[in-house]
């Protein structure tokens, strides 16, 4: 698993797969969340700017995410 820390509060969806270079931009981040190949908590979300905190996993083509502080 790997791990995102948080420089602020939250961090959004989008940035946070780019930040763990499961995608090359933002542009791919988009289609990749709309299409709901990505989970967080275990269910899918198609919100790019969804708020991701402290202690929240995002999966994406079997790489877990855990964001934390």
């Amino acid at each position: 698993m790997e791990t995102i820390q948080l420089k602020s509060e939250f961090v959004k969806l989008g940035q946070a797969i780019k930040a763990a270079n499961l995608v090359e931009d933002g542009v791919e981040a988009k289609y990749v969340i709309q299409d709901g190949l990505v989970k967080v908590n275990g269910e899918v979300d198609i919100r790019r700017g969804r708020k991701l905190y402290d202690g929240d996993v995002v999966t994406f083509e079997g790489t877990d995410i855990k964001i934390v502080k």
